[in-house]
C-alpha cells in the first residue's frame, strides 16, 4: 500500500514538472508545490490515524489551492516594477 502510494506520488510529480506547458507562472509553480508538500504532510498526518490516502488528498487539494494564492501574489510585485515610474520624463 506505501510502496504503491508513494509510487503513485512520485510518478505525478514527474508528468506535473515536465509537463508540456512552456509559460508557467509563479501561480502554476506554487500550485504544483503546495500541492505535493500538502500531499507529503496529508499523508504524515493522515496515517497516524489510518487515514493517509484520505489525508494525503485533503492535503494535496489545500496545497494546492494555497500554493496557487500565493504564487499570484509574488507575481503581482513583479509586474508592477515594470511599469514606467510616474516622475520619469518623457522626451519630444
Amino acid at each position: 500500500m506505501k510502496k504503491s502510494f508513494f509510487l503513485g506520488l512520485v510518478i505525478l510529480l514527474a508528468f506535473t514538472l515536465c509537463g508540456c506547458q512552456n509559460t508557467k507562472t509563479r501561480a502554476v509553480e506554487g500550485g504544483v508545490i503546495g500541492g505535493v508538500l500538502g500531499a507529503v504532510a496529508g499523508g504524515i498526518i493522515g496515517h497516524q490515524s489510518d487515514h493517509g490516502v484520505e489525508g494525503a488528498a485533503i492535503g494535496a487539494a489545500v496545497g494546492a489551492i494555497g500554493g496557487a494564492v500565493v504564487g499570484g501574489q509574488v507575481e503581482k510585485p513583479a509586474a508592477e516594477s515594470q511599469s514606467v515610474p510616474v516622475n520619469a520624463t518623457v522626451n519630444p
